[in-house]
């Protein structure tokens, strides 16, 4: 008995046969990824004393962070777009001579000292890729490895990330110079003598299309939707440590004085030729990038609307213009994919997976997922509020009280985790949750299942 919750028995097992499968080892938990919530996920089952085991395909740990890894959608000039006041470890701040916003090898070295202040390498079995999960008969999870290997498993937590499969977009026509997706894109170096076409408007599209602003012949940016741009800074202080210390207000009126506010600095996107947004500021994930707006008033960066085809070297857009073009970047998103996940883990709504709380599988029960949520503010503290009742229910047996109401909750609880907000309806908001309210069902449902924060 742990923390008022009986555990499975620690006990690893030698290699056995499992009805057709061939197992070499057996654990209570298991855990795919260790990036930032792999590694929250880790710390918290370290503490529970439950038999589990973390599995990582790369050599360390960081998910994304490290750009090094094979399929990371980093670049050199990457930064967190929340503050580093905001966004730390919960019990691990960063580092006070880290900037406000911190580049990726700040943010690979600051995951990697969590990793090792906690000794949580030990727990992680690195260069192990998962090809192929499923459930046998028990309803016990059999992960089959890269390299033969079969695990078997009580409860299965993907920690695995969002940003690892590339959204690929077709346009119609042929296009004779170079499509690449931005997952490849690695350094500004890459645009010199090309004129550079950076096709979407998020965070990372935008980032790069100041990059080729900076380092191409020219650049261009094209997006078919108009977006609110966020600074950074305002009166010199992070726009988050704002907003999340300062007054809380109505979110209609955070939409009325912020609107107010990014039209007084700002102007309108209008004013920049890009287009008018269709929501208001806040039903969108924030574009925290203002410098794009100097480099297209310098002409340095040219807005254009969405692509209507490729005619050779030349990309023809939605309002008859044409531009020459080299090099197009697709910054295009990315999709939630689990593909060692059975396809029927979960139902698709909108695109993305319909999950309880955005965390619990409603057709298997013991499966559950960390980082399939979108909200508008730092993860890593949030992560952990989800985190601890995903290893509540982990290393719940199933006669307990918290495992039945868990249980019968993820089929019928359906809570608002909107906040009644509209978001625009693309594929990446389709799990979008306010994130105020968010914690707040999240901490009554832990309440009620006596689980402690």
């Amino acid at each position: 008995m742990t923390n008022g919750r009986v555990l499975f028995e620690k006990v690893t097992f030698g290699r056995f046969i499992l009805g057709a499968v061939m197992a070499d080892s057996v654990f209570d938990v298991v855990v795919i990824g260790a990036g930032p919530g792999g590694l929250i996920l880790t710390r918290r089952l370290a503490e529970s004393g439950v038999n589990f085991v973390s599995l990582e395909r790369n050599g360390d740990v960081g998910g994304i962070w490290d750009i090094d890894a094979p399929g990371s959608p980093m670049y050199e000039s990457a930064h967190f777009i929340s503050s580093r006041s905001c966004s730390g470890f919960p019990g691990f701040p960063m580092p006070e001579n880290f900037p406000d916003y911190p580049g990726h090898r700040q943010l690979l070295s600051y995951i990697r000292s969590y990793a090792d202040h906690h000794d949580l390498r030990k727990h992680i079995r690195f260069n192990t890729e998962v090809v192929k999960t499923f459930q046998n008969d028990d309803g016990l999870w059999q992960l089959q490895l890269s390299g033969g290997e079969v695990l078997q498993t009580r409860y299965l937590i993907c920690a695995n990330g969002v940003t690892w499969e590339p959204n690929i977009v077709e346009w119609p026509g042929e296009f004779s110079g170079e499509i690449r997706h931005s997952v490849s894109y690695r350094s500004p170096q890459e645009f010199a003598g090309k004129r550079v076409l950076v096709v979407g408007c998020g965070n990372s599209g935008v980032d790069i299309a100041c990059d080729a602003a900076f380092a191409a012949d020219q650049a261009f940016l094209s997006t078919r939707r108009g977006y609110h741009f966020l600074p950074k800074h305002l009166m010199g202080i992070p726009s988050d440590v704002l907003a999340t210390k300062g007054p809380k207000l109505p979110f209609r009126l955070q939409q009325m004085l912020f609107g107010g506010l990014l039209r007084l600095i700002n102007g309108k996107p209008e004013d920049y030729g890009l287009p008018t947004p269709d929501h208001k500021i806040f039903e969108s994930h924030p574009l925290m990038n203002t410098q794009i707006l100097h480099y297209i008033k310098h002409g340095d960066c040219i807005p254009k609307p969405g692509i209507e085809r490729f005619e050779g070297d030349e990309v023809v857009f939605t309002d008859g213009s044409r531009e020459q073009i080299d090099l197009v970047i697709a910054a295009t998103g990315y999709q939630h994919a689990s593909p060692f996940l059975p396809e029927d883990a979960w139902e698709d709504k909108g695109g993305r997976p319909d999950l309880y709380l955005r965390i619990f599988s409603k057709r298997y029960n013991n499966l559950a997922v960390l980082g399939f949520v979108e909200f508008a503010s730092a993860a890593y503290a949030s992560f952990d509020e989800m985190a601890e009742l995903i290893v509540a229910d982990a290393t719940a047996t199933k006669e307990t009280s918290l495992a039945r109401k868990l249980a019968e909750k993820k089929q019928h609880h359906d809570p608002d985790l909107k906040a009644g907000h509209r978001y625009i309806a693309t594929p990446r908001h389709a799990n979008y949750v306010d994130v105020d309210r968010y914690l707040k069902v999240l901490g009554q449902v832990k309440r009620e299942l006596g689980v402690a924060s």
